[in-house]
Order: structure tokens, then sequence, then C-alpha cells
């Protein structure tokens, strides 16, 4: 029986120098072997990595993709992650980007109210989202650390940013493995 790290380290090893514009044909299925197979951190660094690629789309568009395909429960905590990373004082200039946006920032700001409701997280659209996370990442640079931690924990979800940021993913998490 292969041992776990064999089977992961055999999958990484079709990663190294691998391309995001030019993805390994079984990027999906490989990424689904790792994924359960790995802790959650490894995910969250190959994430991170994406996230901050010049490869990949902004952070605050795929944050937005993320949003857009996840359900109830991940937008509210994405959203609570985002708010909480700037706080309710680092937000008034989001106001008018949005009515969902401009409605959950009056509801996060009053009252000392810090949990976003599942309600108010499905009134934001993919844009606001968006905004929000270009702004976070702008306020707190930590907040991309934050959210692939937060993501690692859904990894299914991952998927929808597509193999070119699978690729990024794997490739950084190969290197993590080499390096021991």
């Amino acid at each position: 029986m292969i041992n776990l790290m064999e089977k992961v380290g055999g999958l990484f090893g079709h990663y190294a120098g691998a391309s995001p514009q030019q993805p390994p044909e079984n990027v999906h299925a490989d990424y689904d072997n790792i994924a359960s197979n790995v802790p959650p951190e490894t995910l969250a660094h190959g994430l991170s990595h994406a996230f901050r690629s010049n490869e990949t789309p902004p952070f605050g568009q795929m944050v937005s993709q993320l949003y857009s395909h996840g359900n109830t429960q991940q937008r509210t905590g994405l959203l609570s992650t985002l708010l909480g990373s700037v706080g309710p004082t680092g937000l008034s200039s989001l106001a008018a980007r949005g009515p969902g946006l401009s409605s959950l920032l009056s509801a996060f700001r009053g009252g000392g109210q810090n949990q976003i409701t599942p309600a108010q997280a499905d009134q934001l659209s993919p844009q606001e989202v968006e905004a929000l996370a270009s702004h976070a990442e702008k306020q707190n640079p930590s907040i991309i650390d934050q959210v692939s931690g937060f993501y690692s924990q859904h990894p299914t979800l991952v998927k929808t940013l597509g193999a070119g940021a699978l690729t990024l993913m794997m490739a950084k998490m190969a290197a993590k493995h080499r390096a021991g």
C-alpha cells in the first residue's frame, strides 16, 4: 500500500514548474486527490499564492467569483471575515458602491453589530463583494491569508476558480512539499 505522502508527492511531481496558461489535463482530479489528503493549512498556503499571483485575476475578482458560487453559509463567513479585518471605521468609503453594500455597512456600523446575517450576505452583488474584498486588501493585506484559511475549509468551492488557479496552487504546494 502506498503511503499518503508518496501518493501526494507523486501528484505534486506533475506540478513542478507547471504553468497556469497550460494546466495539466487532470488538474481538477489531481486537486480533488490532494485536497482530500493534505491539511487545510497546506491548501490555504497554495490558495494565498494564487490570490497574490500576477498570473491570476486580482484578489477582489477571485473572491467575488468564490462568493458567487458559494452557499449562504459560505457567503456569510466570507463577509464576516472581510468586514472583521477592516472594521467599521475603515468602511465609510464603500457605502456608495451599491445598495446592498450600503445597507450591510450601515447595519455593521450601527449598534456595534459584528455578525453578518445570512439575509445580509445574500443581498450583495458580486460587484459589491469585489469592491469590499479589494478595499479590505488595501486596508489590511493579511486579509488574503485570512480568506485563504477560510476557503481552505471549502476545497470543493475553490475549484470554481478554474484550472489556472488550481495549477498555481498545486505548484506552490508541490514546492512546499519538496522543501519539507
